[in-house]
């Protein structure tokens, strides 16, 4: 088994309003800040009818420097006040992993 340090996730799972005006901008402009933030491991996002996003994070106090970059926290406000009809936000430990190729 390889030499594994644990990470963890944050799953953002989203569904928009009819009112999407701007949210696709939002969204590539905090995926570029997202990599620039120290801790930040990567990021994978889908979107049908629910969006999901991943964000992979070194740290716990890497996902907190994170949620309060102030370029986020207006991204946030604009998501609750306009883009979102509901989200849930979940923060996971990833332990382990494996992939087929």
């Amino acid at each position: 088994m390889q030499n594994f340090k644990p990470y963890y996730a944050v799953i953002f799972t989203s569904i928009v309003t009819k009112n999407t005006e701007g949210y696709s901008e939002m969204a590539i402009k905090m995926e570029d800040l997202a990599k620039t933030q120290s801790g930040f491991l990567g990021i994978e996002s889908a979107r049908e009818a629910v969006g999901i996003t991943v964000s992979y994070w070194e740290s716990l106090e890497a996902i907190k420097a994170w949620k309060l970059n102030s370029e986020h926290l207006i991204a946030q406000q604009k998501g609750r006040e306009e883009w979102y009809s509901w989200y849930n936000t979940k923060i996971c430990k990833v332990e382990h992993e494996y992939e087929f190729i």
